[in-house]
């Protein structure tokens, strides 16, 4: 606790009245920290000024999607005036580099101590300029994006590109090559290469480079440190993100490991209005950046890029493309599903070059003023729908089913009746696609008059749902018709449950390996559940590994 004593020798407090100093001392908080423990965190809504008494702390803040330390903060100093003066988040993190004791004074208590003396008011007010004037020059510096695209509008390798820069939260700057906008610097490098070509800020350059290549050279990390961990986690998207967040914060060593962007389907929504505790929404994207940074704060490794082409029960290895494995006590199989394809050669013709599988957020930039049609009556579509209106001269959504309240959530279906260049048709199909090497028109049948027509449009989105891609998994992982995996009840109705203990909620037919979020059958195909299924696998996961420590069980069913 505090003493009046104690504070009158803090620069800021020293000319502070004996009542003043003695209600701080009773009101704040008093905080010890360890080294690497975090005061408070970037984002954060809490309004409080802190000084910090004891210790170092260094100021961190995420730029290009990297944490950097920006300063430091020595003992006397302040910190959190800015978010007190302009009723803000936290623009920076704030990191014990070193055993620290902080004085956290809370809004109420900083406004009493303020009008009882101006003086003191007027410093933090005066710090609190210093600092937004040190983050603009941050911004400044970062104002020219990481990464520069160069590849022609109708390009399906850079189009991949721009998807996974946009999933991967990374800023870019794209032109075609024709683009009289293309820096000097750039223009004179690529010369000759192959398109796409990617440009970073320091002039490395790469040509037609793999989603690896681009990751690699940007810092992500592509090859996890370690062969041997507790859990390990196949899939990034809500489910496998949640599982690596509590994987880690309780003490098991977690690997994650996702095949393109962490993210998965939900990462591609523009905006989430239903999840709880965000009443104004959040997009996929930052969700997932969020759990990302969460993750990896709690000391999960998380490797992008990286495919596990096979899964070897008996001794539970994982083996991933390009020859490394790992070993894992536990697995939890998080891969989502894949975006269902339409029947139709003249789509797969024209894929990267107008016609997409999917919708990612990035893409409404790239259709201004153009003439859009998406094909998806449930909630991925309506958001695209919403997201692409902001943009787009028309927004058709065309719905096989003969309305959108089976399929799509009610508040989706208001907000699009608000948006006069979306248009809605049901019982509505596409079944043919013209165009040369991009696309140009449909063919939209209607099934309720029997009338077929052509219509000219500059891009087509594919929303129709998604299918379980889960052919690596060994066949001891029992799987439904549709390659669904099969876990908990699903099991013991099968009878596949073993001798030895009925499976737990959300483990397939191998103890030990759990499957959560969509490609769990029966699973409900909700961000929310998904991120729940993920937790409540890490119960699962203790409760199997306590059992195999009291008395090991055979490894499959």
């Amino acid at each position: 606790m505090f003493s009046r004593n104690g504070l009158r020798e803090i620069g800021l407090f020293s000319e502070l009245a004996d009542k003043e100093l003695d209600y701080l001392a009773r009101t704040s908080a008093d905080i010890h920290v360890l080294p690497g423990e975090y005061v408070v965190y970037e984002g954060e809504s809490r309004r409080s000024v802190f000084v910090l008494v004891e210790g170092q702390l260094e100021v961190t803040k995420f730029v290009d999607g990297a944490e950097r330390v920006i300063a430091t903060r020595e003992a006397g100093q302040l910190f959190g005036e800015v978010p007190v003066v302009l009723d803000s988040p936290f623009l920076v993190s704030f990191r014990a580099t070193q055993q620290s004791r902080v004085m956290r004074i809370d809004s109420k208590e900083f406004h009493v101590v303020a009008t009882a003396s101006p003086k003191f008011f007027r410093a933090v007010v005066s710090a609190a300029l210093d600092r937004v004037e040190g983050l603009q020059e941050i911004a400044a510096e970062s104002a020219q994006p990481p990464v520069t695209l160069i590849a022609p509008q109708y390009d399906n390798a850079g189009h991949e590109v721009r998807e996974f820069l946009a999933r991967s939260s990374v800023e870019f700057n794209w032109f075609t090559p024709e683009d009289p906008e293309i820096p000097t610097s750039s223009r004179e490098a690529i010369n000759g290469q192959k398109y796409p070509i990617v440009q970073l800020r320091d002039g490395t350059l790469l040509a037609d480079p793999t989603a690896r290549d681009i990751a690699k050279a940007i810092g992500l990390c592509v090859s996890p440190k370690g062969t041997t961990f507790d859990v390990a986690i196949v899939g990034g998207g809500p489910a496998g993100l949640a599982a690596a967040v509590y994987g880690a914060s309780e003490g098991l060593t977690t690997v994650l490991l996702e095949c393109e962007a962490p993210g998965g389907q939900a990462g591609t929504s523009s905006r989430i209005e239903n999840y709880l505790g965000f009443p104004f929404g959040i997009s996929g994207a930052e969700l997932a950046t969020r759990a990302l940074q969460q993750a990896r704060r709690l000391g999960a490794e998380i490797a992008v890029t990286r495919t596990v082409e096979r899964l070897d029960v008996p001794s539970r290895t994982l083996f991933l493309d390009g020859g490394d494995a790992l070993h894992a006590k536990t697995i939890i199989v998080a891969i989502g599903v894949s975006w269902r394809r339409l029947d139709i050669p003249s789509l797969d013709r024209l894929r990267g070059r107008g016609v997409y599988f999917g919708a990612a957020p990035g893409e409404a930039s790239s259709v201004q003023g153009k003439n859009v049609y998406l094909v998806g009556g449930g909630n991925s579509a309506g958001q695209a729908a919403l997201n692409f209106s902001n943009f787009a001269d028309c927004v058709t959504l065309l719905v096989r089913g003969d309305t959108l309240s089976k399929s799509m959530s009610y508040y989706l279906i208001e907000q699009l009746k608000t948006k006069a260049n979306v248009h809605v048709e049901t019982c509505a199909q596409v079944i043919d696609a013209f165009g040369g090497d991009h696309l140009e028109a449909l063919s939209v049948a209607n099934s309720a008059t029997a009338e077929t027509t052509r219509r000219n449009a500059d891009a087509l989105f594919v929303l129709i749902g998604a299918d379980a891609e889960t052919g690596w998994l060994p066949p001891e992982i029992q799987r439904d018709a549709q390659g669904y995996v099969l876990t908990g009840r699903d099991l013991i109705r099968s009878e596949q449950g073993s001798a030895e203990r009925d499976p737990y909620l959300l483990e397939t037919s191998v103890p030990g390996i759990f499957a959560v979020g969509d490609v769990r059958a029966g699973s409900t195909k909700r961000v929310a559940a998904s991120v729940g299924e993920g937790s409540m696998a890490i119960a699962f996961v203790h409760q199997h590994l306590a059992q195999v420590a009291r008395s090991p069980l055979p490894l499959s069913r």
